[in-house]
């Protein structure tokens, strides 16, 4: 690099970004952020322009979950206010985007500046870390701290602010290279190995165990050690759960796989947990979706162990019974060396007893939902788990499905257990986390067709949450990434007006219906391919044709709005005054 040579300091900012290894940067295109764009127009760096900031965010939360490397989204100041809804989704899932907004200048902060807000205030509490760089001179230190701290221990969102002033001023190219690190690019992340003695005591009680359950959460696919999970269950027979709502960690067909560790959505959960004396959870949080870790979840004759592979894991599991501070993979390694030890010696019984469950609940559930939907008050309309297996039976395996909506995502998940039973390998799966937002969908397919072009991606979606994020539809367009959407459209907010039916006195639901919106004709018009679909035997071939069509497309199927098993249990607990 030349001593002479100035870049402004948006161009220091991609620069720093490109030795990091980022590939993709996600935008709606902003003067506060033009240097960083010719910046990263300079490095050739991926840059994708959404119609709106929240979608940008969601596209580098999706791309970031699917390729375990952190993406950018960079955002103006008055665009950062959209962006916080992505933000928070990012946080949910402990998904290590960068987000970076381009900011008020920083001579005048605090006295009013055009288009000023508190940006570092407002995502404190939604990242790992939140800074503003205050000077050029620290771009790169600002970004390679960021970058580590995103992906090292537990994973997750980190935010820069670059005010406007040092966005444009120019510096040498150079600047900030005499200090160390010297070596800028992205190192691998630092793991925490078990500490031998407290290894043995979990071993020691899984020697001792009897019923042991595998419970895998976020922390296993950051680690990348999900191969890890499915070995160790198979071989030392051990059935393996999912934690609800975060990252699938094994494809529903793998043998050792039961479900997801929800007795509402997986009901062979309950007896599972009911009946087990040791519960090893892996990279995974005791927070709502596990009962805080509480009975009657998981009843007080149960062992309950975490194995986090960070501190703040470790202490936010305050309540388990003993916790391992290990790298999901060095844990789930040693379990499977573990197979070799004279002091295990369990048998396959508990393992075939709960895959037995399984088969009985899926060939149990299928009866049931296919009775519900012949019977006379269904009026020949199509069930939504339904839509869901015959989507399913439409695509190839190695396709990629996500979901996105309330009953549909919670009626769409029942079904990928029941096809995964019977044999479907699908390549990827995504939907909304932890705090189920709506409009996530569109954004995370057309990031799944940005990483795999030669797939298949398919979109679930409910009426409501295509509403929310729909626009971004227009992405698919413009990067020529075609997927397919299916609309569960029951002509409204079901998962709200299922609630109300049964919470107010009237038995009626309010201010939760859409007019009858025409959403394949809306794909027609933006140059793809729709279809209305009323009678569930034109299901399979209308995705088909939609899928070979090469265009972005939408399947707009009728669905009867039904409650699903967990949005009936949450009404029943809210009730009560209690949503927990």
């Amino acid at each position: 690099m030349s001593e002479d040579k100035k870049i402004r300091g948006g161009a220091l900012l991609a620069r720093a970004f490109k030795e990091k290894g980022v590939e993709h940067v996600f935008t709606l295109s902003g003067g506060f952020c033009n240097p960083a764009l010719e910046g990263f127009m300079e490095c050739q760096m991926k840059v994708i322009n959404c119609p709106h900031e929240q979608i940008a965010g969601h596209f580098a939360d999706g791309h970031t979950r699917i390729t375990r490397k952190p993406a950018v989204c960079l955002v103006g100041p008055e665009g950062f206010a959209n962006a916080v809804p992505a933000m928070m989704e990012a946080w949910g899932e402990r998904s290590p985007v960068i987000f970076v907004t381009g900011s008020s200048t920083l001579k005048r902060q605090g006295a009013g500046g055009f288009k000023e807000i508190d940006d570092v205030a407002i995502a404190a509490p939604l990242t790992k870390y939140s800074a503003c760089i205050t000077d050029g001179e620290r771009i790169n230190e600002f970004v390679d701290r960021a970058y580590k701290i995103a992906t090292n221990g537990y994973p997750g969102a980190v935010h820069l602010s670059l005010p406007v002033d040092i966005m444009f001023s120019s510096f040498p190219e150079n600047i900030g290279r005499h200090e160390r690190p010297f070596d800028l690019t992205p190192q691998t992340p630092a793991k925490a190995w078990p500490e031998p003695a407290r290894l043995q005591t979990v071993l020691d009680k899984l020697s001792a165990a009897k019923r042991p359950v595998l419970i895998g959460g976020h922390g296993v696919w950051w680690s990348e050690a999900e191969q890890y999970l499915e070995e160790a269950g198979r071989k030392l027979g051990i059935p393996v759960f999912n934690i609800p709502y975060h990252q699938k960690l094994l494809g529903e067909e793998c043998e050792a796989y039961m479900g997801l560790a929800d007795i509402h959505q997986y009901h062979p959960s309950k007896d599972a947990f009911c009946e087990t004396d040791l519960v090893l959870m892996v990279g995974a949080r005791l927070d709502n979706q596990m009962n805080f870790g509480t009975p009657p979840l998981f009843p007080e004759t149960v062992d309950l162990v975490c194995i986090n592979g960070s501190h703040e894991e470790i202490e936010f599991n305050r309540a388990a019974d003993f916790a391992l501070l290990s790298d999901p993979g060095a844990f789930l390694q040693a379990m499977i060396a573990h197979l070799d030890s004279p002091s295990f010696t369990l048998g396959r019984d508990w393992y075939e007893l709960n895959s037995q469950r399984r088969a009985d609940w899926v060939k149990q559930m299928i009866a049931d939902v296919d009775a519900e939907a012949n019977s006379p008050e269904f009026g020949g309309r199509i069930h939504p788990m339904q839509l869901a297996m015959d989507v399913q039976s439409a695509m190839n395996d190695d396709d990629w499905l996500v979901i996105d909506g309330g009953n549909t995502h919670f009626w769409s998940e029942i079904a990928i257990n029941l096809a995964g039973y019977m044999g479907k390998k699908l390549g990827g799966i995504l939907h909304p986390g932890t705090f189920s937002l709506l409009g996530v969908g569109v954004s995370f397919a057309v990031s799944a067709k940005n990483i795999h072009p030669q797939k298949n991606v398919v979109l679930i979606s409910g009426d409501g949450a295509f509403l929310s994020g729909g626009l971004s539809i227009e992405a698919a367009f413009q990067e020529n990434r075609p997927i397919t959407v299916v609309i569960d459209n029951n002509g409204g907010l079901d998962c709200i007006s299922q609630q109300q039916e049964r919470l107010f006195e009237s038995g009626k639901h309010y201010a939760t219906d859409f007019r009858d919106i025409p959403f394949h004709s809306m794909f027609e018009g933006l140059g793809g391919y729709g279809e209305l679909v009323m009678k569930r035997e034109d299901i399979i071939p209308a995705v088909k044709r939609a899928m070979a069509s090469g265009k972005t497309a939408c399947v707009n199927v009728k669905v009867k709005g039904v409650i699903s098993p967990i949005v009936l249990a949450t009404t029943s607990k809210r009730d009560k005054a209690s949503i927990e």
